[in-house]
């Protein structure tokens, strides 16, 4: 017969706890990184052009998920905040990526062309 014990919660963390850890580790994680590259972003297309208008609309973008982020985080809803932080960080890049936007040279926190 197999003498079954009791284990205090505290001192083993079950399945689900270790997850949700991970996800505000991870939500912390791109909410700083998302905030960093909102901050050193630039414009490269000129003031005037098509290109500028399609650059002030992915920031606008990028600015709205980071709101929706930091509103969905600060409710608990991380998953919901990890995938708009992602969101807006895609936005940055794909105007990064499309010459639009300036990611000033940083491959850390921008997908460079």
């Amino acid at each position: 017969m197999v003498k079954k014990t009791k284990t205090n919660a505290k001192q083993m963390p079950t399945r689900s706890t270790e997850l949700n850890n991970q996800l505000v580790a991870r939500v912390t994680r791109y909410h700083t990184i998302t905030k960093q590259a909102l901050e050193k972003i630039g414009m490269k297309a000129r003031r005037g052009t098509r290109e500028y208008d399609i650059a002030m609309d992915f920031l606008s973008m990028a600015k709205n998920y980071f709101n929706d982020a930091a509103h969905f985080e600060k409710n608990g809803e991380l998953l919901l905040a990890l995938a708009a932080y992602s969101y807006a960080h895609a936005w940055m890049d794909a105007g990064v990526r499309a010459g639009i936007l300036d990611g000033k040279e940083d491959d850390r926190l921008f997908t460079l062309p």
